[in-house]
């Protein structure tokens, strides 16, 4: 299993994006490694389908449900539409179910 976390220097969410994600890997009992990829350049936004930062992808899949639509790719802060409102983080559960899904188990 690929888990990766796209961001860009400076981002104010990444870290704690980064332990939120091992944390859910450890939660669901996977040892995955979480590879950070860096995004430097417009247009290596554009070349990684970067929707902003950070951006968790679990097989090249992003964990948020509706980002297969959006094309607003570069090199800005991400705000995800949660149930709960706007925020800076994915949700845990959807972290959760695109592990879940890759795994070949529930999830939504």
């Amino acid at each position: 299993m690929l888990v990766e976390l796209f961001y860009f220097d400076g981002c104010p969410g990444h870290e704690a994006v980064r332990r939120r994600v091992r944390a859910v890997l450890a939660q669901v009992g996977v040892g995955a490694q979480v590879r950070e990829r860096r995004v430097e350049t417009d247009a290596g936004a554009q070349r990684e389908r970067f929707l902003g930062s950070p951006t968790v992808r679990v097989n090249g899949v992003d964990v948020d449900p509706d980002a297969g639509g959006r094309t607003d790719y570069g090199l800005k802060c991400r705000l995800y539409r949660t149930g709960d409102g706007l925020a800076g983080a994915p949700p845990d559960e959807w972290v959760r179910n695109a592990v879940q899904r890759a795994l070949g188990g529930a999830g939504s």
